[in-house]
């Protein structure tokens, strides 16, 4: 009797742990994803990362912008800071943690590539693209000639 009683205990902690492992990985969002979806993130890809060669510090902006749409683009997060993958409403759905996961991916990518001084004046945008459009908006040439004739 005792040896059917172990028996039955090892196949319920057995079937418990199948249960519990399905549903990691069928809550993974990444764990079977198209390396082509938005919200792929490569197990490479890391927060650390400094993603251009050059940070910005506030002279290099068009060169600097230039090289980091083109690494967000390789990556395929692009469009977390060109507004085409805007926040979702719900952000503790599945969709939802998706994008925070990966906008928190792209806000360190672009808090470690850019100078130490604008890092601190974006630390607390919680929105790679409002970043993204913060940072336009006072380092981009085009505005410059508009502002020395205010």
């Amino acid at each position: 009797m005792k040896f059917y009683f172990r028996i039955f205990i090892l196949f319920i902690n057995s079937f418990f742990l199948f249960i519990f492992w399905t549903m990691v990985v069928n809550t993974n969002p990444t764990s079977e994803m198209d390396s082509s979806n938005p919200f792929f993130l490569h197990h490479g890809d890391s927060p650390g990362a400094m993603i251009v060669s050059k940070p910005l510090n506030g002279e290099n902006y068009n060169s600097w912008k230039r090289a980091m749409m083109m690494a967000l683009l390789a990556k395929n997060k692009l469009s977390f800071v060109n507004g085409t993958l805007p926040k979702p409403s719900n952000l503790y759905d599945s969709q939802g943690l998706a994008w925070t996961r990966c906008n928190n991916m792209v806000l360190s990518w672009l808090l470690n590539s850019v100078s130490t001084e604008i890092a601190n004046s974006i630390i607390y945008i919680d929105d790679a693209s409002e970043i993204w459009n913060d940072l336009q908006d006072r380092f981009s040439q085009h505005k410059r000639p508009r502002i020395f004739q205010l």
